[in-house]
């Protein structure tokens, strides 16, 4: 039972009573009211200010070789080798992945590998290649930089250079990279947070290099079934954070050639501007990522899938 005693009605204060102990803020009376401040949220900066859409609200579009990359240029598709293994495999791959519908030609000359026994590439008798490949095909290349010694000669060659993942955060191949001003693909790193990605393509367009093009290729997590884990939700949101270009490597994010077809379509599904994806004339036989790879006929039905399911599928190269 409550022990709250009772108050009887001749107790309570008068109207009058009442208006004299309200608080000041609400009680009558003239210039009594005292409104309080209004607070007014601010956005911080992000750190990747020149990336960020606070600072660049339209999305930017990297011309490379003649290929438009981003804004409303379509869905590019990068198709060919992890590796380059002689002159007659990457010219065959630039052919049947032109066939089929590519905009550009991929193919690795230098090799960063987890294990000093394992294929390190050809080097620049393969850039060579692939310069050949691009005369006869008319396909635009993109080619991975391992090293601030090889900048030069690579850029010379390409018309895309790729930084992978393992170098993302190589402040000093980035710098270099910026003074270019030679197209540059940017792949996130396997431990990397959406702002160190965004914060190494910073380190592109600080040093005077605009035409940076971002590339998810998975994530490392605690998964051991796929070789990376795709993370679609990142590419949503850098989408929404940058103006910056963002295309999927469903290849390494999957490490399987089976599951590369859905994870293309789920890419393009999140508003990706373009797929990277590998393809070997025959896996079985790849020097590097066979298991990974694409046969030629399953990348061409792909694409042919692509074009069906989406009107975005770029059809310039």
């Amino acid at each position: 039972m409550s022990t709250r005693p009772m108050i009887s009605r001749s107790d309570r204060p008068s109207a009058s009573r009442r208006a004299q102990l309200a608080p000041r803020s609400i009680a009558a009376g003239r210039g009594a009211a005292r409104v309080a401040p209004i607070s007014v949220p601010v956005t911080p900066a992000p750190p990747f200010r020149l990336a960020s859409r606070q600072f660049h609200p339209e999305s930017t579009v990297v011309r490379a070789g003649g290929v438009s990359i981003g804004g409303s240029a379509g869905l590019v598709v990068i198709a060919g080798p992890c590796s380059i293994e002689s002159r007659r495999q990457i010219l065959e791959s630039a052919r049947r992945v032109k066939a089929a519908g590519a905009n550009m030609l991929r193919g690795g000359a230098y090799k960063p590998r987890t294990s000093p026994y394992d294929f390190q590439g050809l080097g620049a008798k393969a850039l060579g290649w692939l310069v050949e490949a691009r005369e006869e095909t008319g396909l635009p290349i993109v080619t991975e930089v391992l090293s601030q010694e090889n900048v030069e000669l690579v850029a010379e060659h390409v018309d895309l250079i790729q930084v992978g993942a393992r170098n993302m955060q190589n402040t000093a191949l980035l710098r270099k990279l910026a003074r270019t001003k030679k197209p540059v693909l940017l792949k996130r790193g396997p431990s990397a947070t959406i702002a160190e990605w965004l914060l190494a393509a910073e380190y592109l367009l600080a040093g005077g290099n605009p035409n940076v093009v971002l590339c998810e290729r998975g994530i490392r997590t605690f998964e051991t079934a796929t070789r990376n884990t795709l993370d679609l939700a990142g590419v949503a949101l850098v989408k929404q954070l940058s103006h910056l270009p963002v295309i999927v490597d469903p290849s390494h994010a999957t490490g399987l050639s089976a599951l590369v077809p859905a994870a293309s379509r789920a890419a393009v599904a999140v508003g990706a501007d373009g797929l990277l994806i590998e393809v070997h004339p025959r896996p079985a036989e790849a020097w590097s990522d066979g298991a990974q790879s694409l046969d030629p006929a399953v990348f061409a039905a792909l694409l042919e899938d692509l074009r069906a399911w989406s009107p975005r599928l770029n059809g310039h190269a």
